[in-house]
């Protein structure tokens, strides 16, 4: 018996005006006028997370159609990259330029869930520009990697408040992209692609030549 095919839906590209008017050109500072880039970008059914080089993080939601922001405290620096993930709690991982990396556990009106915003911060372990964060399903787990090949593992607990980060890998080339799943860390770097179990320390490579 032949399968079924779903019906394919045609959409039409529209750019997101509502998104981008929300979010400033330009922004004063003193006597100068300093532009504003979008730097980084990542989405899933609730929000819709920009990064700039103002180091403002801009979070529209999609079911309010609000933007809200959020950044962080001290030094203005470029946001490199952005995570959102949706489990009990609404979390958001943004790493900068510098090597900072924070997570916002975000309020939600829904019952039994977060009514206070709360930031985690990873300690100064990165020293360098972020350039990929992963989350595990549950939000417990944060891996994140730099473009001096550190990748770092941050314990997360909500209810305490309490966020531990140590260094578990060091490449000798930039990571470029971290994916996590049942205990296994995906690594790629500009070099070579492996997988990091995170229960045993221990790492496979994936296939055997380095990249050119």
């Amino acid at each position: 018996m032949a399968s079924v095919v779903s019906p394919v839906i045609f959409k039409e590209f529209c750019p997101l005006y509502y998104l981008l008017n929300a979010i400033p050109t330009k922004i004063q500072k003193g006597f100068r006028s300093i532009v504003v880039y979008l730097t980084a970008l990542d989405t899933n059914g609730d929000y819709i997370a920009v990064g700039s080089s103002i180091g403002m993080l801009y979070l529209y939601c999609r079911h309010l159609n609000q933007m809200k922001k959020y950044n962080f405290e001290g030094k203005s620096e470029s946001i490199t990259f952005v995570k959102l993930l949706s489990c009990f709690d609404d979390l958001v991982a943004v790493g900068t330029a510098s090597g900072r990396v924070a997570v916002f556990q975000l309020v939600s009106s829904l019952p039994g869930r977060n009514k206070q915003l709360r930031r985690f911060d990873v300690a100064g372990i990165h020293k360098s520009s972020i350039t990929a964060l992963a989350w595990s399903p549950n939000g417990m787990k944060l891996f994140s990697g730099d473009d001096r090949g550190k990748i770092v593992y941050s314990a997360l607990d909500l209810d305490q408040g309490i966020c531990n980060s140590n260094l578990v890998l060091e490449e000798p080339s930039s990571i470029v992209q971290l994916d996590y799943n049942q205990k296994v860390l995906l690594v790629s770097t500009l070099q070579r692609t492996l997988l990091f179990y995170t229960e045993e320390k221990s790492v496979k490579q994936v296939g055997t030549q380095p990249r050119k």
